[in-house]
């Protein structure tokens, strides 16, 4: 009866550990990557369509500074651009004919810190997830006999102990990235 509850929670703590991750992805280190802009919305074709700029386009990186974005339909590259500038992360698209540009500035020692408190949010935000999740399991393990209740728990908190640990390294590695000049 425990398996069916902790294999549960299991799925929906890495589901939290995902979103965690791609969180962790969205903040800037100062090292051009995709994840950087991949889920901006722009307001394509007019403001008729809501749209990642992934489904819109290809970005790649051209070295460790520069993003490039190539639209699959030419005539949203201005909508491109302008959703950029909008989403405020510090970046300005160049538009160069057909591929948009985007140099990566290098972050000043006030701006990695902000950013080291920002990761941190959002890691806290994924141990709260984790840990609501370890309070769901531990209401479905309320009706066992209190043997097999107590042995549930126990592989729960277990559980929880790791994910909480891979949220950690998440940010330690996120933090030792932010540090590097």
């Amino acid at each position: 009866m425990i398996d069916p509850i902790l294999n549960t929670a299991r799925e929906r703590m890495k589901k939290a550990l995902d979103v965690t991750r791609t969180d962790l992805m969205s903040i800037r280190s100062g090292r051009a990557t995709p994840a950087l802009v991949e889920n901006i919305i722009i307001m394509a074709y007019g403001g008729t369509q809501k749209l990642r700029i992934q489904e819109m386009a290809t970005i790649t990186t051209m070295d460790a500074k520069t993003l490039l974005i190539s639209p699959y339909d030419i005539s949203t590259i201005s909508e491109i651009e302008k959703g950029i500038l909008a989403h405020s992360a510090g970046l300005t698209p160049v538009t160069d004919k057909e591929i948009i540009r985007i140099t990566i500035p290098l972050l000043s020692e006030d701006r990695r810190r902000e950013y080291i408190k920002l990761a941190k949010a959002k890691l806290e935000g994924g141990k709260v997830m984790v840990r609501q999740i370890r309070g769901d399991a531990m209401k479905s393990l309320k009706d066992l006999p209190e043997d097999e209740r107590k042995h549930g728990e126990k592989l729960v908190q277990e559980l929880t102990d790791e994910m909480v640990a891979e949220i950690d390294t998440l940010g330690q590695k996120k933090e030792a990235e932010l540090l590097q000049v």
